[in-house]
């Protein structure tokens, strides 16, 4: 696979991910966060909007780098910034999903886990299919 369109895919549904999640938090966290979350009082959802700024502020960031190469030495910071986020959000959510939270709290687990994977592979070995033989 080309590398070019490997980091294209991987950056824009990031992108596409973290704007869908930040957008339903920044207008909706007053009805999200309760059904969420039950018990969590109606003042405290102002941070599901903080949360929604940072996802969005790094959903911007890859929709802006969608078209380069990312991995390795490629755009290293945008690589760790995704990281970072993925790999905490995956862990903070994983505990009260298996603590019997709502299913879609395991699912959002799930997917930062596997977009947290990943950038680590992305991070540790390079672009996807930047080590593959050229063509002959």
């Amino acid at each position: 696979m080309n590398p070019t369109r490997a980091s294209t895919a991987i950056t824009t549904s990031s992108a596409l991910v973290l704007a869908a999640g930040g957008v339903a938090l920044l207008f909706g966290s007053d009805e999200l966060l309760p059904r969420m979350i039950p018990g969590m009082p109606a003042s405290a959802t102002v941070l599901g909007q903080l949360v929604a700024a940072g996802w969005l502020a790094v959903a911007w960031l890859n929709w802006s780098q969608r078209r380069t190469i990312v991995g390795g030495i490629y755009g290293r910071p945008m690589v760790m910034a995704n990281f970072a986020l993925y790999m905490i959000s995956a862990f903070s959510l994983a505990h009260p999903a298996l603590a019997g939270a709502p299913r879609a709290l395991g699912v959002f687990a799930v997917v930062s886990g596997l977009l947290a994977l990943v950038y680590a592979v992305l991070l540790l070995r390079g672009p996807f299919g930047a080590d593959a033989p050229a063509s002959r």
